[in-house]
């Protein structure tokens, strides 16, 4: 189970007592940022994409959404989402669980800098009713990501 992996990983580093489990779905920003309390902003989307045959991962606030023309700018061609087919096996996780934590080996992580409007934000952990809240630089200490960008914009 996707859930578990992460919580192995995050034991790693003494955070697996801070992932949140919850009763009711958090698949979405809106859903997650209900059950944490918190703005949508704060919750962590992780976005899947195909880039050359590539893994992409890119987090990003929850009252964002990727920008066609910066996500062309960067990766040299317009953005292709994951089919709901390919995102598990190409990440490790669920739809609705896609996380940083715990991915498929050669998965590439951005971190969208709409994230650095916020001290604590809250990505999933692996499954669509569980979250975990990390200050910026615990998000940048435990996800292995490449580099901040800025491909967001609102929603």
């Amino acid at each position: 189970m996707s859930l578990e992996k992460v919580r192995q990983e995050l034991k790693k580093y003494g955070l697996e007592e801070r992932v949140l489990v919850f009763e009711q779905s958090s698949a979405t920003a809106d859903l997650a940022a209900d059950l944490v309390g918190v703005s949508p902003g704060q919750i962590a989307k992780s976005l899947a994409f195909d880039v050359d045959g590539r893994t992409v991962m890119i987090l990003v606030s929850g009252d964002r959404k990727i920008a066609n023309p910066k996500y062309k700018e960067k990766f040299g061609q317009k953005p292709k989402m994951l089919r709901v087919d390919e995102v598990e096996e190409r990440t490790g996780h669920p739809v609705g669980g896609v996380c940083p934590f715990a991915v498929e080996d050669g998965v590439e992580i951005y971190l969208d800098s709409s994230l650095k409007r916020y001290d604590v934000v809250y990505p999933a952990c692996g499954s669509a009713n569980s979250s975990i809240g990390l200050r910026i630089g615990e998000l940048e200490k435990y996800t292995n990501y490449r580099e901040w960008v800025d491909l967001s914009k609102e929603s």
